[in-house]
């Protein structure tokens, strides 16, 4: 009897223990000093993720954190990242993190109308890759080799728009990130209006990119797509300040000089559109690029204020200068801004 009552003593002692020791294993640990960084990679199973955890010190056991993650479901959950723990927190907290993807991020907003280069500025001054990797990434990297984007690289197709980048992340990641983006776009329907236009996808973002460049108001896009269309339709070059403004290298000189300057991309010297994009146009200008409005202008003036006055002859065109010309040149413009009256 002694021996029985001896025994269900030690097992009682022997379970709390293994209870007490597991409640352990739960608990929050420490506060940390400053906080600590845990990498998980893409390809990680759950197993080695909780073993970073656990020499991390974020939780107090490898083995305790997968049999919690197995039993919530959540062990599959784990998104890739770099995260940053100041310890004091249970394996549920720290799970949470890992499930919904807290990690780190540096947020980069790449505005419509960039150039490669301007962007790859943006890239540098976030702190990310320096501008000139991520310059030969976007021009000559493998990834653009691949995609057949050579030889004037990725111009056109890095998708403006907001983008949250590891702060790992190397220019060859961000360069797909944005390529993604654009190539999501590329929809079955906006395939079959392409064939519709007889334009492949280069020469609809290198439309685009000129639309984004003209128009600095949304809903003018589609008619200043149809002005360059019509002049595409008739032979008339296509004589685009911002095109004879492009220069790969990033050096842009006034439209008054650039226009007069011969170069493969100034479309006062031809008739066509030029060999590729300007630069990374966004949704809004890719759209009027794929649904012009129907119109008949040939022409518009800018007025100065993001919108422009549209001609269907010289005749108008001419008297639409003059009117802005003598609107300059008033006294009640005289304390507005220039207007610009760039001629097409």
């Amino acid at each position: 009897m002694k021996r029985a009552v001896f025994a269900l003593a030690f097992a009682a002692v022997v379970v709390s223990g293994a209870i007490a020791a597991w409640a352990f294993l739960f608990r929050p640990g420490p506060r940390f000093p400053s906080p600590r960084i845990v990498t998980i990679e893409r390809g990680d199973s759950f197993r080695t993720a909780a073993r970073k955890l656990a020499r991390a010190g974020v939780v107090r056991s490898a083995i305790a954190t997968i049999a919690w993650a197995e039993f919530s479901g959540e062990a599959r959950s784990v998104k890739p990242g770099d995260y940053e723990f100041t310890g004091g927190e249970s394996i549920g907290d720290v799970l949470r993190h890992l499930v919904r993807g807290d990690y780190l991020v540096t947020v980069v907003t790449i505005p419509e109308g960039l150039t490669i280069r301007q962007i790859a500025e943006r890239i540098e001054n976030a702190g990310l890759a320096c501008a000139p990797e991520f310059e030969y990434q976007a021009r000559r990297g493998p990834l653009i080799a691949a995609l057949g984007l050579m030889p004037l690289g990725a111009e056109g197709y890095l998708f403006p728009a907001t983008y949250r980048f590891s702060p790992r992340a190397n220019a060859q990641e961000m360069v797909a990130r944005m390529l993604m983006r654009f190539y999501a776009l590329l929809t079955p329907a906006v395939e079959q209006r392409m064939f519709e236009l007889g334009l492949d996808a280069r020469e609809i973002v290198t439309m685009a990119s000129i639309i984004e460049k003209e128009a600095r108001v949304p809903g003018e896009r589609p008619q200043v797509a149809s002005v360059f269309y019509n002049r595409l339709r008739l032979g008339i070059p296509l004589q685009s300040d911002p095109t004879a403004q492009y220069n790969p290298e990033g050096v842009e000189e006034p439209a008054a000089v650039a226009v007069h300057r011969s170069s493969r991309f100034n479309t006062y010297d031809f008739v066509g559109l030029p060999p590729g994009p300007i630069a990374n146009p966004g949704e809004s200008s890719i759209m009027a690029a794929l649904y012009p409005a129907h119109t008949d202008y040939l022409y518009f003036v800018a007025r100065g204020d993001g919108t422009h006055v549209f001609s269907r002859t010289l005749k108008e065109h001419e008297r639409a200068i003059a009117a802005l010309r003598k609107r300059i040149s008033s006294p009640a413009a005289s304390s507005a801004p220039p207007l610009e009256t760039r001629v097409k």
